[in-house]
């Protein structure tokens, strides 16, 4: 069993940066690939981004390319995204999401989610 708790999130104007965290805890492995997918209410999760847990693989969704960036620090078992130049359409709550068996880009994919963080970008 995993278990993953997001933290971060908050109330920002358009411009400024947040950066969110994904703690893990229970049973976790080094080489488990993390996602950061957002929902808002009705629409379907959309992915952000992926990274394995050694650090060497990377992907972006092309909505955030350029300006949000994963990253990961085993030693504490956690995974941030980096969220820059934030835009009204990016308000939703963010999810992180471990293990997934398939394509990293399905949130059907990820065999285990936290609970979300939301994030408001005022205008």
């Amino acid at each position: 069993q995993v278990q993953l708790v997001e933290s971060g999130g908050g109330l920002v104007q358009a411009g400024e940066s947040l950066r969110l965290s994904c703690a893990a805890s229970g049973r976790t492995f080094s080489s488990v690939p993390v996602g950061w997918f957002r929902q808002t209410p009705g629409k379907e999760r959309e992915f952000l981004a992926v990274i394995s847990w050694s650090g060497r693989t990377t992907f972006y969704a092309d909505s955030v390319k350029g300006r949000f960036s994963i990253s990961r620090d085993n030693a504490e078992n956690t995974v941030y995204l980096q969220m820059n130049s934030l835009k009204p359409e990016d308000t939703a709550v963010y999810y992180c999401a471990a293990d997934p068996s398939g394509t990293w880009d399905k949130s059907r994919s990820y065999d285990y989610w936290g609970q979300g963080t939301q994030v408001t970008v005022s205008s």
